[in-house]
């Protein structure tokens, strides 16, 4: 899996359209709509912790995941300049060990995209599923097979702000899935400073989604369009799981650690 490196530095500067603090309302709104307490939640490959930290600022016993360092280390610094007191841990999202159970489970922003194989979206979410009490939530979005071929699809993009200017550049490539290129030019002195990213994403079908979800134990309670309650329209990029825990695996999880 790709480490981030630049891409961490500059990451929150250029996801202004991420809508963090709707996200988590929208989050929180969704545990009451299906009358659940978050309890202890963890924020599945939570990139620079930004989620995690509006997450614990409403009161959630929240935790992140995430296997970059770099991003890690933006988490833990952003984290610690609020004065918030958050546990981070380095795992990749496919063999995530966990001392206890969870209540919930949130993964968001295209996360799940970014496991080219779907072997390791199925892993994935056979770990979430082994550390998940009774009844908890799975909640996480992909992006769709509609915003891969239509969208992302082989065109560039560009963003900047007052820290850096960057190129977005898609290719794609077989089972749904983008090559994407990014190169930062960051102004230091007059002189431009170039480093670059690349990794690739794919997407899912509904119908592999579900399926993997049931195989390891959750039941799809709702799909919807992203930030919404209703359900995805044809055209929709991002889509929202809300999955519960139906198939209980936690007393021979609690008898091995025991």
């Amino acid at each position: 899996m790709p480490s981030y490196l630049s891409f961490a530095r500059f990451y929150d500067g250029l996801m202004q359209d991420a809508c963090y603090e709707k996200r988590c309302g929208y989050i929180l709104e969704l545990a009451e709509k299906f009358r659940h307490d978050m309890g202890i939640t963890l924020d599945l490959a939570c990139g620079t912790g930004t989620l995690t930290r509006l997450l614990k600022k409403r009161g959630v016993d929240v935790f992140g995941i995430d296997y970059s360092m770099e991003m890690l280390s933006e988490a833990m610094q952003s984290a610690s300049e609020e004065g918030l007191d958050i546990l981070f841990l380095r795992q990749k999202m496919q063999s995530i060990d966990l001392y206890g159970t969870i209540n919930t489970c949130v993964c968001t922003l295209d996360s799940i995209n970014h496991l080219t194989k779907i072997e390791d979206v199925a892993k994935t979410f056979d770990r979430v599923g082994l550390f998940m009490d009774d009844d908890g939530l799975f909640i996480f979005d992909v992006n769709t097979v509609y915003k891969h071929k239509n969208v992302l699809a082989d065109n560039t993009f560009v963003y900047e702000n007052d820290s850096v200017f960057c190129v977005w550049q898609n290719t794609p490539e077989d089972d749904n899935k983008v090559k994407i290129d990014l190169d930062f030019f960051e102004e230091e002195n007059g002189v431009y400073y170039r480093s670059s990213e690349s990794f690739s994403e794919r997407a899912y079908t509904d119908d592999e989604i579900k399926k993997m979800l049931t195989d390891a134990g959750f039941e799809v309670e709702a799909v919807y369009g992203d930030l919404t309650f209703e359900s995805p329209k044809v055209d929709e990029q991002r889509v929202i799981y809300v999955a519960r825990m139906k198939t209980s695996r936690n007393k021979e999880f609690n008898e091995s650690k025991g």
